[in-house]
């Protein structure tokens, strides 16, 4: 991978275009360091509307914006589509399948993937929704699936294929399921009247006792109350044992027949080679200082649901793996290395400020808590909307979902529910 230093300047790699690693490559001083982006696809995701790509009520140029786009006529940056496979700590390079690139300083920014908990039949028979690929196959599933469901003459078939089993109830579980019921209230029976879609069942699953486990009990009750009255199965403290791709087998010898599981119970770091067992913690995260400076290597920084503070009273877990913490981190790191680093000083530890955390459950329902007050209802549904609104990266990407928004807020069936590329199930092996 041939890119030249100009007047020596210090070289900083940045594995990652999410939330954190894209702050970071936009706010670095460019007099300062050469700046090399690396990241497997050419486009930035707005990760909180996965869902709703999934369910067709936005298309996927609309939460992805071209990296090259968002940081364009920058004298010292670059990008390169790759990907990262090996990290080799002690010459500072790094292995991609588009060469080797030496570093001077090393920033990975890799974020998250889905967690199966070490089961490999849910890795293989679900779907996960971590990136828009995902999300266009779970939107071609659903509509493939209900096509299906017309077409077959077993009831016990069209009961599977009319069946949908979300598993964790997050933020991403409670709106998945949220978007689906309100497909079946108020769009499928338009799409397909002849066809029962009253026989359409969703149920979300959660391993704990209450919904939202990282917000506050009242918005937990009230986001359970509102998808109950949307029709939602929810089953809480209901631990998912196996799923074979027809039946999802659940603790206390539970089981519900579905052809779709889609999986939100939990993610992990997404590693990189390199480095050694001690330099990770629990949930594949790597542990770094309250600098977000790796332990052992003073030259790598890791940050964003990548990251693992040590030794953090408030967050002993870790920092949530949102896209908050991230965003904050990046724009943190930056200035840190803008104003200290090269001057070997230290500036003030990275400190996470916590603006709150909501979901929407659908049509004018969403909980917001905030540090100190909490909303629910068509408030909260309109500031949800908001954020997400002003999170989303270009002017183009706004207007687009902000528009898709208001047309279906008063025509529901005005979305485009085409199929454009064929899902294959994953078929059971005998």
């Amino acid at each position: 991978m041939n890119i030249p230093i100009k007047n020596n300047l210090k070289r900083v790699v940045i594995i990652g275009a999410g939330f954190a690693g894209l702050q970071v490559a936009k706010k670095l001083k460019r007099d300062k360091f050469q700046v090399v982006l690396i990241d497997k696809n050419n486009y930035h995701t707005f990760q909180p509307l996965l869902y709703q790509v999934a369910t067709a009520g936005l298309e996927p140029d609309s939460i992805a914006h071209a990296i090259r786009i968002i940081i364009k006529k920058t004298k010292n940056f670059f990008f390169r589509l790759a990907n990262v496979h090996f990290i080799n700590i002690k010459e500072k390079k790094i292995h991609t399948n588009v060469g080797i690139l030496s570093y001077d300083y090393l920033i990975i920014a890799t974020g998250s993937i889905t967690n199966y908990f070490g089961n490999k039949n849910i890795e293989f028979f679900s779907l996960p929704m971590k990136s828009i690929p995902e999300a266009l196959n779970l939107r071609s599933l659903i509509l493939q699936d209900f096509e299906y469901a017309l077409l077959t003459k077993n009831s016990k078939e069209r009961e599977r294929l009319m069946t949908f089993v979300i598993v964790g109830g997050g933020p991403t579980g409670v709106e998945l399921a949220g978007a689906l019921a309100e497909m079946k209230k108020y769009v499928l029976q338009n799409d397909y009247p002849d066809l029962n879609i009253q026989r359409m069942n969703i149920h979300l699953l959660q391993a704990s006792s209450r919904l939202l486990d990282g917000m506050s009990e009242k918005s937990a009750k009230q986001a359970f109350k509102n998808l109950k009255e949307l029709g939602v199965n929810i089953w809480l403290n209901c631990l998912v044992k196996d799923y074979d791709g027809e039946i999802v087998f659940m603790d206390k010898n539970r089981k519900i027949e579905s052809a779709n599981v889609i999986w939100a119970a939990g993610v992990k770091g997404a590693i990189i080679k390199g480095f050694i067992k001690e330099d990770i913690m629990n949930g594949q995260r790597i542990l770094v200082d309250n600098y977000l400076k790796t332990l052992r290597y003073p030259n790598i920084f890791a940050i964003g649901d990548i990251a693992y503070i040590i030794k953090n009273k408030h967050y002993p877990n870790g920092h949530p793996m949102t896209a908050q913490p991230a965003i904050q981190q990046g724009i943190w790191l930056a200035k840190n290395f803008n104003y200290f680093l090269l001057d070997n000083k230290l500036g003030p530890p990275f400190k996470y400020k916590n603006l709150g955390s909501m979901a929407t459950i659908g049509r004018n329902k969403a909980v917001c808590d905030f540090p100190y007050f909490r909303l629910k209802g068509f408030l909260a549904w309109i500031i949800w909307m908001l954020v997400h609104l002003i999170g989303l990266v270009g002017f183009r990407n706004k207007v687009i979902a902000l528009t898709n928004w208001i047309i279906q807020y008063f025509h529901y069936n005005k979305s485009v529910r085409i199929i454009i590329k064929k899902f294959y199930r994953k078929k059971k092996i005998n």
